[in-house]
């Protein structure tokens, strides 16, 4: 049944493969019309040359003969060819590989996400991440709790490296070490789904190596290989010295178009938290 569907795919990505090319006119991609060609699309070896490939190995391609495409061929592709962003996931697919998360326009958090995390502003503090835990943005209330962290050099404002490596946030809980082993337990689970997604790309393969080499703790839950999305995790607890203790639940959301993530901590009902983080803005104004 899986050598089926396989050569099902297979044949399926050679025939969209085809298709694209025979709808692609050479104007769209700068060359000229010529007198000689048999149809409007583009040959083989255009395709193949655009793509930085050799023809025979774009016709095996379109023939279903050749072998499984690396990501870089499937990028390569998805340029020659043109392809749209629905287009270019589906070629991923047939393929057999995870589709590469799609950059903003201008290297910035995602515009929706963004306008969520503002929304809540007056109440939850909350930032926005790449889908490698990168801080893009932060609203107020989170940057007053834990400091800047969006813009920061290298890994230092990456959530995993405020986690395991420079501690900078982990500071501030005051969670048992049991329930802190399950937060970072459920990080490292969450991150090995991520780096599977980027295709384990050079950037993905950097941070777990630093954040093997910064933090034993990260090293051993990596090695463990737990595999989880995000999971309910205890009530986040903390501790600011401005107003006092501040009982957090927490939400995540992630954008299917940037595949950026915005992580928001709501006040658990029957606490103070609501009211100090009120007071928490005014004193910081």
């Amino acid at each position: 049944m899986r050598e089926r569907t396989a050569l099902t795919m297979r044949d399926a990505l050679a025939d969209f493969l085809r298709r694209r090319r025979d709808a692609l006119a050479p104007q769209a991609v700068g060359l000229g019309a010529g007198r000689r060609r048999r149809t409007p699309g583009l040959r083989r070896d255009e395709v193949a040359r655009l793509a930085n490939m050799s023809a025979t190995y774009y016709e095996r391609l379109e023939q279903g003969r050749g072998p499984q495409p690396s990501a870089a061929i499937l990028a390569g592709l998805a340029h020659a060819l043109r392809l749209d962003r629905d287009e270019r996931a589906y070629l991923y697919r047939l393929a057999g590989h995870a589709e590469p998360a799609a950059a903003t326009t201008d290297g910035g958090a995602d515009t929706k996400l963004l306008s969520v995390m503002r929304a809540v502003a007056a109440t939850s503090p909350a930032f926005a991440a790449d889908d490698l835990g990168t801080v893009l943005a932060q609203n107020e209330p989170h940057a007053t709790l834990f400091g800047r962290a969006a813009g920061l050099p290298g890994w230092e404002g990456n959530l995993f490296w405020c986690w395991f490596a420079s501690r900078r946030w982990r500071r501030y809980v005051l969670n048992p070490a049991d329930q802190q082993e399950f937060i970072g337990r459920a990080y490292a689970a969450y991150l090995r789904i991520i780096v599977a997604k980027r295709g384990y790309d050079a950037a993905a393969v950097a941070l777990v190596g630093d954040l093997r080499a910064a933090s034993a703790e990260f090293a051993a839950l990596w090695d463990d290989h737990r595999v989880s999305k995000p999971a309910s995790s205890p009530v986040l607890i903390i501790l600011d010295e401005r107003v006092g203790r501040l009982d957090f639940d927490h939400a995540l959301m992630v954008s299917p178009q940037s595949r950026q993530c915005l992580y928001s901590l709501h006040a658990v009902r029957g606490t103070p938290t609501q009211q100090r983080i009120t007071e928490l803005l005014e004193l910081t104004k």
